[in-house]
């Protein structure tokens, strides 16, 4: 009797190994899954700016949710990111920079912004 019980008993636990196998590999699928599901972008687009205290506001005003990178070029004055265009739209980092203060191809940047610059970060002509 007491072997059977034995038997009856290692049978179950293999069974819920199984189980809990099985479970683990669902959520590793699952995740694995939803990782893969983002439609990340890569872009480019340009931005007035002056110098390396430019870039670093610049930098600084998309770093949000779903840009994964940017990186302002001050020689060229292209602003490359990369982004998950699901929680995120160029026209939106774009509007992001000029509410910073800097112009972009599609966007002016905000006055009050841009007159809060250093006078060696403001590039437009003087009135």
């Amino acid at each position: 009797m007491l072997l059977y019980s034995n038997l009856k008993t290692e049978i179950i636990m293999k069974k819920q190994i199984r189980i809990i196998n099985l479970l683990i590999i669902f959520v590793l699928s699952v995740s694995t899954l939803m990782a893969g599901s983002h439609n990340i972008r890569k872009e480019s687009f340009k931005v007035n700016g002056e110098c390396e205290m430019c870039k670093k506001r610049i930098e600084k005003a998309v770093k949000v949710d779903g840009v994964e990178a940017a990186v302002w070029n001050p020689d060229t004055k292209i602003m490359k990111v990369k982004y998950d265009a699901d929680k995120i739209t160029l026209d939106k980092i774009e509007h992001l920079v000029a509410t910073a203060g800097y112009d972009t191809e599609k966007e002016k940047g905000s006055d009050a912004a841009y007159n809060n610059l250093p006078k060696c970060c403001q590039y437009r002509p003087a009135k």
